[in-house]
């Protein structure tokens, strides 16, 4: 069956094309810093927003008009899964990504939904078999079912810490079986409403337990994928554990799991937690834990997780420059965690969503690359920080100096300040991005 009639495979035409259906941008065979276009931005569709969500608000019902609408319970499951990989293979892409309640309804055990699991499971392992496809990462959703009122990992409910084990341990079998790069742990409920009623101690204890024994049966079954933490500070919980990629960080380091762990940044998560993209990209390129990135952006204006596809050409260019700066994504990629709007319901729609965040950023990509070969950020930076090479300086970077040779050197010298550009570096960035 076709799901998406009249839509051909989705090629470039360039940046004249006034073809709504085509990149402008982005070229998978063009060459940027030594790589395919392909190769280093490596995006990947969203299960969940694009075969799942059906445009329902907290003040309206679904609006999406989908050609697989019509069918229930497993047949929708079959369905979802056919029209994916025609939607994926069109666009040309190689990655997806998806949380095992998007692909198999609940049963009333856990056993039972795992039999719907292994049917959903073989029959996308079969079309992966035939297609380029592969899975960037795979999660378990640990939110959604009222069981998860109180949390999943740091419920105050035993019970549900083991339903939650026993859920990821079939998702990491999942991960394995399809191959999957990535493993993404997003603790929607891992927070609390009120720390009246909450043991914050006991709460992230278990958390960190709970990793260490993804960990341990990960090696078990030989699941080599690299664990993903996804920073969020709010929504659907008042606070979040993992709040920001520093927090994150630093919850990490203190139970133990840096080495196990990078984060997966998502930019409209930065958003809610007061951050830009960049600052969270940056973070976690200096801490040594940028592992892949939900790419949307938010509305400013709004406070919540409107989750849009990423269109601001200025973000996505200094995100590039963050992640080209990592040397990459390496086994990451530029995941859709985005949806069309709800008024945006025709199934082509998807198709439009998807080229522009591609073309975004590509653009982005592209005029980041040219900054970095032209040494714009990286030679105005070396210049200010220019007095650490050398002299008092040199002998702080090396520690080599305390505080009586730094009081006794700075007693009679002037401090002499330069300016820091900003507004000029900001008019250089933007002529990169206008003339492109």
């Amino acid at each position: 069956m076709t799901y998406f009639e009249g839509i051909d495979k989705i090629s470039f035409e360039g940046p004249q094309s006034k073809n709504p259906l085509a990149y402008k941008y982005y070229n998978p065979d063009e060459v940027v810093l030594g790589k395919r276009m392909e190769d280093y931005l490596r995006f990947s569709v969203a299960y969940w927003h694009t075969f799942v969500a059906d445009g329902s608000d907290p003040f309206g019902v679904g609006t999406m008009q989908r050609p697989w609408s019509g069918y229930t319970g497993m047949d929708l499951a079959k369905a979802r899964v056919e029209a994916a990989f025609e939607f994926i293979d069109k666009l040309g892409l190689k990655y997806f990504a998806f949380h095992d309640r998007d692909i198999a309804p609940e049963g009333d055990t856990l056993a039972e939904t795992n039999r719907n699991l292994d049917v959903i499971v073989s029959m996308i392992s079969d079309y992966m078999k035939t297609s380029s496809v592969k899975l960037l990462w795979n999660t378990a959703n640990l939110f959604t079912n009222p069981r998860f009122v109180h949390g999943a990992a740091t419920s105050p409910n035993a019970d549900v810490f083991a339903y939650a084990a026993g859920q990821v341990k079939k998702s990491l079998e999942i991960g394995k079986q399809l191959g999957s790069e990535n493993y993404v742990f997003w603790g929607g409920r891992e927070g609390y409403e009120t720390l009246l009623n909450t043991d914050m101690g006991l709460e992230l204890d278990n958390l960190a337990r709970f990793y260490h024994m993804a960990i341990d049966y990960a090696k078990e079954i030989g699941y080599t994928g690299q664990f993903l933490i996804e920073p969020k500070p709010k929504e659907p919980t008042k606070h979040q554990y993992d709040y920001d990629a520093a927090s994150a960080i630093a919850f990490l380091y203190k139970y133990g799991l840096i080495d196990h762990f990078k984060l997966n940044i998502e930019a409209n998560h930065a958003t809610l937690a007061g951050h830009t993209f960049e600052h969270e990209l940056c973070v976690c390129r200096t801490y040594g834990v940028l592992g892949s990135v939900d790419a949307n952006q938010g509305d400013t204006l709004l406070g919540w997780d409107t989750d849009e596809f990423p269109t601001d050409l200025y973000s996505t260019t200094l995100a590039m420059y963050e992640i080209i700066q990592n040397g990459g994504l390496h086994r990451g990629g530029l995941n859709f965690d985005a949806k069309p709007r709800r008024g945006s319901f025709e199934a082509v729609d998807l198709f439009h969503a998807h080229i522009a965040g591609m073309d975004s950023f590509a653009k982005g990509f592209k005029v980041a690359a040219k900054l970095v070969e032209d040494g714009v950020l990286e030679d105005f930076i070396a210049q200010r920080y220019s007095t650490y090479r050398d002299g008092v300086g040199a002998e702080i970077v090396a520690g080599t100096a305390d505080f009586k040779a730094l009081a006794a050197y700075a007693a009679e010298r002037p401090i002499v300040n330069q300016s820091g550009r900003q507004e000029m570096l900001k008019s250089i960035l933007n002529q990169y991005l206008t003339t492109l």
